[in-house]
């Protein structure tokens, strides 16, 4: 299954820029909160460009509504999964929900720092079959141009940051245990670039999936123990400061010899610059 938490709607609301360079230049304080599994504590301010989607009226109040993460990769572009947006993860069809909201540079869903935007526009990948996975991307457009300290840049096709063994980090809100156990803080977790052969193997297209090297970029540990999870959906994978994947699905969390499948995100770059 894809490690969907719960996902996304449009809206037209544009908050002041003046009021998100603001907000955004004060560091958030890191918790003592648990986590992305095996994983520990990350604050906003040194990934600035991690955002929460959230949804008050569809996943309640506690944790902010956050249901999957997304990244900032331009001044009005947030790239999230495409299953993010479905109805698997949102119960209706996202053209349905009426308080989708961007939450950027809040490190604790509980608090009311940061800045909370509804997307003034929202593409999902049509392309993007849920029974393959492949093209798991989706694109919401900002009504107001964020900071561009708040960006990430896109690794493109042929970056060294995909060979395999490079030091990945993952990043999220989600299950920190794989029971259900939510953080409330922004978590990371430190995780290895794997080859597309260790991939290819871990899901060979039976039943637990079919990895699609040309689409999809796989990061784990051989033991297990560092995974993303449910509710990390969308999240960013990032190595040497560039955007690598989004956290897309896998078998279980953490599991030894199940690691996580990430969209790719060079074989997606045209259409985030396209509809971004």
């Amino acid at each position: 299954m894809p490690r969907s938490p719960r996902s996304l709607l449009i809206a037209l609301a544009v908050p002041l820029a003046a009021a998100l360079a603001i907000v955004l230049t004060a560091p958030a304080p890191a918790t003592a909160d648990r986590v992305v599994i095996g994983g520990h504590p990350a604050r906003t301010v040194e990934a600035p460009w991690t955002v929460a989607l959230a949804s008050r009226a569809l996943f309640g109040e506690k944790r902010s509504g956050q249901f999957c993460g997304g990244a900032v990769v331009g001044p009005t572009a947030v790239v999230t999964a495409a299953h993010c947006l479905s109805r698997g993860v949102l119960g209706k069809d996202w053209r349905e929900v009426r308080d989708l909201k961007v939450i950027i540079g809040r490190n604790d869903l509980r608090k009311k720092d940061g800045v909370e935007y509804p997307p003034a526009r929202v593409w999902v990948n049509p392309a993007y079959e849920g029974d393959n996975r492949a093209g798991d991307i989706a694109v919401l457009t900002l009504g107001v141009a964020v900071p561009a300290a708040y960006t990430i840049r896109m690794a493109g096709t042929g970056d060294q940051a995909y060979r395999p063994g490079e030091r990945a980090a993952v990043y999220g809100w989600g299950d920190t245990e794989g029971d259900g156990t939510y953080a409330s803080s922004l978590r990371t977790a430190t995780v290895r670039v794997l080859a597309d052969s260790v991939c290819e193997s871990a899901y060979p297209g039976n039943a637990e999936g079919d990895y699609d090297p040309r689409s999809m970029v796989c990061a784990g540990l051989p033991d297990g123990g560092r995974d993303a999870c449910q509710g990390d959906s969308g999240g960013p994978l990032v190595v040497r400061g560039r955007l690598v994947g989004l956290v897309s699905w896998g078998s279980g969390c953490a599991v030894a010899g199940r690691p996580g499948v990430y969209t790719r995100i060079s074989s997606v770059a045209d259409l985030v610059a396209a509809h971004g």
